[in-house]
């Protein structure tokens, strides 16, 4: 059920079977300090970064519009950003932890974020966006609950769990990064991990004895909202849990419509099962009132290698719940967007890993997207020439592929469509940061001008990342009423640091602080404006120390 980079949310009744900132609003302050520790996961002693000590990192539970202050300090030996997938970061690209908009963090440096979850809610996650580091770690999980004078479109659940899933490799995330580098894919993953462990031993041969594993405790009776994350790296996986139904009621902050131990499972799709059996993470749900041991065969996954019809249709059945009210009072269906012109239309077309210049590259449209070493938004604010071009094309080049820093001009206040055309063999995921899109369409072969006849103009679910199957497209809708500089990638991490992701610009053309907070005071400074940076400054009000030694 969810693919790299996909985040839903589940309620489980539990039984024998299942059923920039406002002064006005809370600042919530949370402490990171990311360094390497070493663990064990799937029996094989390695590198990981672990927030605090810990592995995964705490969740940031907010509510909506919480005003969030997060102090990044990097005991990393590289470069350190973080960016909070799904948070918009309403009128504030400044904090959204990506190379076209912030310099990195330092090893030994500390930095603040600061932002809103500005009318916002759902489940979320955050990670290091930078060298491949999410392979190691350094992740973890983001509440944004209602608040109370909004009513949520179900009972309210007895429990709140968050569970990261993700594939997962023994070699640590610089040796995979070589790996890349030198023109190798990284093959079949050693194993999945759930919460941070590998699986229960269900099977003697695949699972070596000593591996820690998760266990999850509830008590019969009970409902409990499961919010779970793909972390991982590439692998879409399938979300089970033996003897038990789920209900999908929330996906990326839309609501949709949709008496002893069990397995909790999560496996790859879209494979051949008896070659990738060793890529499966299994943890248990334990009742208070439990008398044995999870036992027999692991649920069933679909059978979704050759046919690949469930999983469509099941993609498309998710849809918006469009009388919920989400983190405002008015329904989710109040925004028309069926009704909306739109302005401007992209095809994005990816296809298999291409040679650029004697390198492996992925490429959109035929460009490898370079990340210039002056951020794109830092760049636009002090006038730094040559350092991006807005010249992204609107189809796939028919040329050869080519490197380049190439940026799409967004229209502000527009209503941009765009195709995502997977014609590579495996499942992709796409992700924009600053939105969330309509979903609207996706089917089997090439997308063509009919295919809109197709589109779903009421209820497609508004998120932030979706899938595109191999051999098909999706179409999202996006209105650019959010001013910035947005980094739209695909979320598989082999696919986004070999060159698969863009920005897009959006710019007020009116000068005013109403659309974009200003820069913050402790903007970090790189490239053709490192010399701005000042050392060891101190910035009293938010705590925030920029340092060195």
């Amino acid at each position: 059920m969810a693919s790299s980079g996909f985040l839903g949310l589940l309620l489980i009744h539990i039984a024998l079977f299942l059923r920039c900132c406002f002064a006005e609003d809370p600042f919530v302050h949370y402490d990171f300090e990311l360094s390497y520790i070493t663990a064990s996961p799937l029996g094989v002693p390695q590198q990981v970064i672990a927030i605090n000590g810990k592995f995964p990192g705490p969740v940031v539970n907010v509510t909506t519009n919480n005003n969030v202050a997060v102090n990044v300090r990097n005991k990393l030996d590289e470069n350190l950003l973080i960016t909070w997938a799904g948070i918009q970061q309403r009128r504030s690209s400044w904090q959204d932890g990506v190379l076209g908009t912030n310099c990195p963090i330092p090893p030994k440096w500390n930095w603040t974020y600061q932002f809103q979850v500005k009318d916002q809610i759902g489940s979320f996650f955050y990670f290091p966006s930078l060298n491949f580091q999410r392979a190691a770690g350094g992740y973890g999980g983001i509440i944004i609950n209602n608040r109370a004078i909004i009513p949520i479109p179900f009972a309210t659940p007895d429990g709140d769990i968050t569970i990261m899933i993700g594939d997962w490799y023994t070699k640590n995330h610089t040796d995979l990064r070589k790996t890349l580098n030198g023109g190798k894919e990284l093959g079949m993953p050693n194993g999945v991990l759930i919460n941070g462990k590998g699986p229960y031993r269900y099977n003697t041969t695949l699972v070596p004895e000593g591996i820690d594993y998760e266990t999850i405790d509830v008590q019969p009776g009970k409902t409990y909202r499961i919010r779970v994350h793909n972390v991982g790296v590439s692998t879409s996986l399938n979300f089970r849990i033996q003897n038990h139904n789920l209900l999908l009621s929330e996906t990326e902050g839309s609501y949709t419509n949709a008496s002893t131990d069990y397995y909790i499972v999560a496996s790859a799709r879209f494979v051949n099962e008896s070659l990738w059996k060793r890529v499966t993470g299994v943890a248990i749900l334990r009742y208070s009132n439990s008398k044995g041991k999870a036992s027999g065969p692991l649920p069933d996954p679909p059978n979704d290698e050759y046919d690949k019809t469930f999983s469509m249709n099941q993609a498309r059945s998710i849809r918006w719940n469009v009388s919920a009210s989400g983190a405002r009072p008015n329904p989710q269906g109040s925004f028309r967007y069926g009704s909306i012109n739109v302005t401007d239309i992209y095809v994005l077309k990816n296809k298999p890993p291409v040679t650029i210049n004697g390198k492996m590259r992925t490429t959109l449209s035929g460009i490898s997207f370079v990340n210039p070493t002056t951020p794109i938004r830092l760049a636009d604010q002090f006038k730094v020439k040559e350092v991006y071009k807005l010249d992204f094309p609107k189809t796939p080049l028919t040329g050869a592929p080519r490197m380049e820093t190439s940026v799409i001009n967004g229209t502000y206040r527009g209503f941009m469509e765009v195709i995502l055309q997977n014609n590579d063999t495996k499942m992709q995921s796409y992700h924009m940061d600053g939105y969330a899109f309509f979903v609207v369409g996706m089917d089997y072969g090439e997308w063509t001008e009919n295919s809109r006849g197709t589109y779903n103009k009421w209820d497609g679910i508004a998120r932030c990342t979706t899938q595109v199957f191999p051999g098909a497209w999706t179409a999202i809708l996006i209105s650019l009423d959010n001013v910035g500089v947005w980094n739209l990638r695909a979320e598989n991490l082999d696919s986004w640091y070999l060159g698969q992701e863009t920005y897009v610009r959006v710019v007020n053309p009116e000068a005013t602080n109403k659309t974009e907070l200003p820069m913050p005071d402790n903007a970090l400074f790189c490239g053709a404006l490192s010399k701005m940076q000042k050392y060891a400054t101190r910035h009293h009000f938010f705590g925030n120390i920029n340092w060195w030694q």
